[in-house]
C-alpha cells in the first residue's frame, strides 16, 4: 500500500486533525485517510428531483393544473 508523508504541517493543523479524529472515533491517520478519500471521490449521481425531471422530459413532460390554496394551515389538534 502506498504511503504519503506530509512535511511542514503546521502544529495548529495537526492539533485540529487530532481533535477531529477523536470526535469521529478514529485515529489521526484514519481521519486523514477519510479526508483524502472524501476529497478525491466525486459524487456524480443525480438527485431524485433531477432524475424525475429527466424522466418527465424523456416522455414529453406533463402539464399540471395546480392551484395553491392560499388559506393558512389549520393547527394540529391532539385530543
Amino acid at each position: 500500500m502506498p504511503a504519503v508523508t506530509v512535511r511542514n504541517l503546521p502544529e495548529k493543523t495537526h492539533r485540529a486533525l487530532k481533535l477531529r479524529a477523536a470526535r469521529n472515533g478514529r485515529s489521526t491517520e484514519a481521519e486523514i485517510r477519510r479526508i483524502l478519500e472524501d476529497a478525491v471521490t466525486t459524487n456524480t449521481a443525480a438527485g431524485l428531483g433531477s432524475q424525475l425531471a429527466a424522466l418527465g422530459r424523456r416522455f414529453g413532460g406533463i402539464e399540471l393544473d395546480i392551484t395553491r390554496d392560499s388559506r393558512p394551515a389549520e393547527p394540529a389538534k391532539f385530543s
